[in-house]
């Protein structure tokens, strides 16, 4: 996002500033960790403490990060992304996975490949996933994905396209959605059918997932074989009892930003807010989202009326973990337990449609 020439990004002295600021937030974080018990939770001590330490240093970027003027926050982002695109890429070959940035359909973004005829992990699909990064439709990039990319592409045996589409604020509603379906047609022109077309999104790219299926549905370019969503922003009311009963617990910040991406935009439009939604004609669709994380009560709402619609659906609330734990804590149990499904429940929907998945 920060390499678009629209994009205006504060001077490399000012991001070093901010660079430093950041380190200095991290320190008061670990500071702060063992005066809130960290050792304690559902597993051994060591575990509970590495669960607790993520989640301070997370909620301490996060916060930090949304304080800062937009062209700071642009330049502290493209640091990040330099740091992931350096850092990342070994433990994503690790996985027997090989990535490649390219173009699709105007969008930039990543592809991630399993091996070449290998079936990793039992996984035989040969579908291709469209998949939209979390950031509260504000921050963060395809690279920075690197690594769960890569466990999703070695468990599906799919290719897995990483769409960097625009955000928030530059970029309002609806230019996300405009470039997600622009990469979804450039593809089906290619001779992708919808029947091994999979799209996946989590937290904000989990919202803007629906919107997709929304304008899918309205433009008649066909419905995917499956969606696949982890802690997606669902509602952007942000009106659920959870959002403040579990702001405690969680990794985002009290103050969840939805303005930059609104920009005027009613949060109760059913373009933007999927419980708002007809959704009798989603496709099968795996949900997991954590006990402990803000979004729980409108991602209840939403498995709820997945059932309610008779949409074949897998849905999974998580004890103990905070939003987006797949992705935040690859080496976890849960997480582990994560990629499992998902790879069953992609395999079933390709193999045998989505009468497969109950």
């Amino acid at each position: 996002m920060s390499d678009r020439p629209e994009v205006q990004t504060a001077s490399w002295p000012i991001a070093a500033v901010d660079v430093a600021a950041l380190a200095s937030n991290f320190v008061s974080a670990i500071g702060r960790l063992p005066f809130r018990d960290p050792w304690r939770g559902p597993s051994h001590p060591p575990r509970n403490m590495a669960v607790s330490a993520t989640r301070e240093l997370v909620r301490s970027l996060l916060g930090y990060a949304t304080s800062l003027p937009i062209d700071e926050f642009r330049a502290l982002e493209r640091v990040l992304d330099g740091v992931a695109g350096r850092v990342l890429p070994p433990f994503v070959a690790l996985q027997g996975v090989a990535s490649q940035p390219d173009e699709i359909g105007g969008v930039p973004g990543v592809w991630f490949r399993p091996p070449s005829g290998a079936e990793p992990d039992g996984a035989s699909g040969s579908g291709t996933i469209v998949y939209l990064h979390g950031g509260g439709y504000i921050g963060t990039s395809p690279r920075m994905y690197s690594l769960f990319m890569a466990h999703l592409a070695r468990v599906t045996g799919c290719t897995v396209f990483a769409a960097d589409y625009r955000l928030a604020p530059e970029f309002p509603f609806p230019a996300a959605v405009e470039d997600v379906i622009s990469v979804i047609e450039h593809l089906r022109r290619g001779g992708l059918v919808c029947e091994d077309l999979l799209v996946a999104g989590d937290s904000g790219g989990g919202g803007l997932l629906g919107t997709v299926l929304h304008r899918m549905e309205q433009e008649e370019l066909g419905r995917p074989a499956g969606v696949l969503l982890f802690s997606p922003e669902v509602s952007l009311t942000l009106s659920e009892d959870s959002v403040t009963e579990n702001a405690p617990l969680d990794v985002l910040p009290w103050n969840i930003p939805i303005n930059p991406y609104l920009h005027g935009v009613d949060p109760d439009d059913d373009r933007v807010d999927i419980l708002l939604d007809d959704l009798s004609r989603w496709p099968p669709t795996f949900v997991v989202y954590g006990a402990d994380e803000m979004f729980r009560d409108a991602v209840r709402a939403l498995v709820k009326k997945l059932r309610s619609a008779g949409v074949p659906h897998v849905a999974s609330e998580v004890e103990g973990m905070f939003h987006v734990f797949p992705f935040l804590l690859p080496w976890a149990k849960e997480s582990r337990n994560v990629y499992e499904q998902v790879g069953e429940f992609v395999r079933s929907v390709l193999a045998a449609g989505p009468e497969a998945v109950s």
